[in-house]
């Protein structure tokens, strides 16, 4: 009854509900949630905004209002507290704000649309872009969102991270025979794979093991995947490029601890037990990404890739030899999907080893995060797709400004790699706090013998590329 009655009302697993602090729901809010735009949303931006509602919820409640209730000056005073009240023990920068007045917009645009309110408490103004193109933005907007905050590892900084943190090697590059550390194979192969790529800890973390590249086919020693438009940020689907060495630590993990897993897995009938599971039958299409199962009710389900969402993607399974196997590829010790939230902490805990464990050896010993990853991926790809014209075409400054006019420029390379819609993203969020560093004449500098050269030249300038600095 309860199933029949969600699905009446579109409400699907996963989907977000919330209270008020007596624990009464709202219809109207679980109507936005479900049944709107926002339920198109990247499952993670979902999260985010609806975690930023709640707050401005708890504020409103403070006062003795419902979330309907708001007027703009509720909102200014929100702003107030969130941002420079001494009040509150946890101010939040400009970019932080803006995410949360985009979410609180975003809501109360699709209240006065629906008539629960005669007008939205988010003050707008008109703007004039560049182009001269009017367009309407929230009149609280932050101007003061910094990038400053980006922080890059150069390849070599990454990999003393990764073999110390992850896999439990010592400053001396020893393995440390206190390491107690599990899963060592399976997060430095997900580590590889997010740093060698530039995909988000999402969209690497709701992989499928039928969506990973195959390694026979790197050439030049990387190999192209496919994203489906479920898991991208962009909702497009988009290729991927990940090195062959990242690559064959992932086919290393699945044959090993991936395969142990599934098989504790088995023998305990953990998978049998698991409602709701998706048995994949076959698959066809020309790339095999159209998937076949029968649901619980006995229906026959196709279904392609790009139309999976992660939450779904986390029930597929097929039989293999010794029974049910996830076709989720990064699986927590008892065989189950490791979700992607979970990576958090694994990022955590290394970067804590690291700076235990290289303290007084290292001036600033490295950190990192999974988003990371993707502003060292840019950084170092747009430093070796320029290294690499220079060298294999040997062209003159004047020959490389033809040639961009032509064909572009390694910005829009890297747009594409990293999935960006608009190229002006992808120079002011990843690339354009390094502009003072002059990076177009590190690029060209003939004392830069590589590309290790060049980035170790942008960590010497730059107090937000770390490199793996000599021991001290």
């Amino acid at each position: 009854m309860l199933q029949e009655r969600e699905q009446l009302l579109g409400i699907e697993a996963g989907s977000i509900f919330l209270t008020d602090p007596d624990y009464r729901v709202d219809p109207r809010l679980t109507r936005y949630l479900t049944r709107s735009s926002f339920a198109l949303l990247a499952p993670e931006t979902q999260r985010n905004y609806a975690t930023d509602c709640c707050l401005f919820f708890d504020f409103l409640w403070s006062r003795g209002k419902n979330w309907c209730e708001a007027d703009d000056d509720d909102v200014w005073d929100f702003q107030y507290w969130r941002r420079w009240s001494p009040r509150n023990p946890r101010v939040i920068g400009g970019s932080k704000w803006n995410r949360e007045l985009a979410a609180l917009n975003r809501l109360y645009k699709w209240a006065v649309s629906k008539g629960i309110m005669p007008k939205s408490p988010v003050s707008e103004r008109i703007l004039v872009t560049r182009a001269g193109e009017s367009i309407t933005v929230a009149a609280g907007r932050a101007h003061d969102v910094r990038s400053s905050n980006v922080k890059w590892l150069t390849p070599r900084a990454y990999r003393l991270w990764r073999d110390v943190g992850l896999r439990g090697y010592t400053a001396d590059s020893r393995r440390d025979p206190s390491w107690r550390g599990r899963n060592d194979d399976r997060n430095a192969a997900y580590s590889d794979l997010l740093f060698s790529s530039g995909l988000r800890r999402g969209e690497g973390a709701s992989l499928l093991t039928i969506e990973v590249p195959v390694l026979a086919s790197a050439t030049h020693r990387y190999a192209s995947g496919r994203l489906g438009r479920e898991v991208t940020k962009s909702r497009r689907p988009r290729t991927f490029y990940v090195s062959a060495d990242a690559l064959g630590a992932v086919d290393a993990y699945i044959c090993t601890t991936r395969r142990a897993a599934v098989r504790r897995a088995q023998a305990s009938g953990r998978y049998e037990a698991t409602s709701d599971l998706r048995v994949v039958t076959r698959r066809s299409g020309w790339r095999g990404t159209t998937l076949h199962w029968v649901d619980r009710d006995g229906q026959a389900v196709q279904r392609d890739l790009d139309m999976v969402g992660v939450e779904e993607r986390a029930r597929l399974f097929v039989q293999g030899q010794g029974g049910l196997e996830p076709l989720w590829l990064w699986l927590a010790e008892d065989g189950t999907p490791f979700q992607p939230h979970s990576w958090e902490a694994v990022y955590r805990a290394a970067s804590q080893r690291c700076r235990t464990v290289l303290a007084g050896r290292m001036a600033e010993p490295p950190w990192f995060t999974p988003h990371m990853a993707r502003h060292s991926f840019a950084l170092n790809m747009l430093v070796v797709l320029q290294h690499a014209l220079d060298r294999r075409f040997g062209l003159s400054p004047e020959e490389r400004r033809a040639m961009r006019e032509l064909y572009g420029d390694v910005w829009g390379l890297v747009r594409d790699l990293l999935g960006h819609a608009s190229e002006e993203t992808t120079r002011t969020i990843y690339a354009a706090p390094v502009a003072d560093l002059q990076i177009r004449s590190l690029l060209l500098d003939e004392a830069a013998e590589d590309t290790i050269d060049v980035l170790a030249q942008l960590a010497r300038l730059s107090g937000r590329v770390l490199d793996a600095q000599v021991a001290v």
